[in-house]
């Protein structure tokens, strides 16, 4: 028995320390590795510093303004000798992240640094002269997602005007375009369907960073401000966000991974219909569907497009907020199995087309407009509805798309 019992204990001393050998490589292999870039927050106190000292400082910032080891722009800014950090402007979702999409974000105190925070999403999208009574230099710190119906592009936009009004120099710290650099697609947007998810004529992804969309935004759009992109080092055109070694943080509450991103520049379309796009679940962008579609029929036809970079699985969701609250939607999961390839746009013209097709009597495009301004025209809602190819779709804004290139890579920095 003695003996027995002696094994047993050799035994579990075996197991205890190969349990703790396991769990240190665990924890070895999730140690964070040093980014291969420096975004603009983390080299503007480098090499702006002495342009910025003993300067009043208007911060414009989200959650995903932090620096390479994820300390907040706002408390970089904050703890700065020399720098007066005087005021925060929030976007959509707030400073601090905690609004849902559409929701008016109201101004109040930060907690943390006792600073007044103004919203930009709310009664105004433009700071105002009393909001920037206290401000010598604007500053925007924000992570785009590269796709036109993102609203963080226009508060910039905006901030920018208000800077060029009150006469004080505006520095847009720049950030990787998450989806890559490369292969802008999609129509280009039509000036009488200008709105907060599309202000200017550009594709539909854009294929820019942020500091290249300031740029072309202040020159091509006459804008005019006294503008200093603080450029990155090191970020190429190829990487999309996992390359770049920088941590991950949402963008906004509905943007929760990567591959959401990726998902959204084909699905956020979805919107302006009555399928959900997947608020209100743990995929929002990936899941799509609706109580009146059937998931096998939808995933079998989608499939045998045999889109480039992406594949579709049946699936079912109940969604906790928006658009069929509550209700058992059927519809499919979208999955861009190669980003290199995925062909955003083309796919979500296709995923529109198809649901048009199968279920003519139950689907429909919104009547609030949306589609139409998140598209950028009333043309291709007319397509799809009149059941026109989606080579047809592709042709007909190729042209205009075409010529947005040589425009875009003027205000190329990478």
């Amino acid at each position: 028995m003695k003996t027995q019992t002696a094994a047993l204990l050799a035994g579990l001393v075996v197991i205890s320390a190969m349990t703790a050998v396991s769990a240190a490589s665990d924890r070895n292999s999730h140690t964070a590795k040093k980014p291969s870039i420096e975004t603009g927050i983390d080299r503007l106190l480098k090499d702006y510093k002495q342009e910025l000292k003993g300067k009043r400082i208007g911060l414009i910032t989200n959650p995903t303004g932090v620096n390479s080891t994820l300390k907040s722009s706002v408390d970089v800014l904050y703890e700065a000798q020399d720098i007066h950090l005087t005021a925060l402007f929030g976007p959509e979702h707030g400073v601090r992240g905690d609004a849902q999409a559409g929701d008016k974000v109201t101004s109040y105190i930060d907690e943390k640094t006792g600073l007044p925070v103004y919203s930009l999403y709310g009664e105004t999208r433009k700071p105002t002269p009393d909001m920037l009574k206290d401000t010598d230099v604007l500053i925007f710190d924000i992570q785009d997602v590269g796709t036109r119906y993102y609203t963080y592009i226009y508060t910039m936009a905006y901030a920018m005007e208000a800077a060029k009004e009150k006469g004080i120099p505006f520095y847009v710290l720049d950030r990787p375009n998450p989806q890559g650099g490369r292969n802008p697609d999609g129509p280009v947007l039509e000036p009488h369907y200008a709105s907060f998810v599309g202000l200017y004529p550009i594709p539909l992804k854009h294929g820019m960073t942020i500091g290249e969309l300031a740029l072309l935004f202040n020159k091509e759009f006459h804008i005019g401000a006294d503008l200093t992109v603080v450029k990155m080092k090191r970020w190429k055109r190829t990487m999309t966000i996992e390359d770049t070694g920088l941590p991950f943080v949402l963008p906004s509450p509905n943007i929760p991974t990567p591959d959401s991103i990726f998902a959204y520049s084909a699905t956020g379309l979805i919107e302006g219909t009555n399928v959900s796009e997947g608020r209100g679940t743990t995929k929002p962008f990936e899941l799509i569907g609706a109580p009146y579609m059937k998931s096998t029929e939808l995933e079998e036809r989608l499939n045998s497009l045999k889109l480039p970079g992406v594949t579709f699985r049946a699936a079912s969701f109940i969604p906790s907020f928006s658009k069929h609250q509550g209700k058992l939607c059927h519809g499919v999961q979208v999955y861009v199995t190669n980003r290199n390839t995925f062909e955003a746009v083309k796919t979500g013209l296709s995923i529109l087309k198809t649901m048009h097709d199968l279920y003519p009597n139950d689907f429909s495009f919104l009547p609030t407009g949306a589609f139409d301004k998140l598209i950028g025209n009333g043309w291709v809602r007319k397509k799809i509805e009149q059941s026109a190819s989606i080579q047809d779709i592709i042709s007909t804004y190729q042209r205009r798309l075409d010529q947005f290139e040589p425009v875009r890579k003027q205000y190329l920095i990478y």
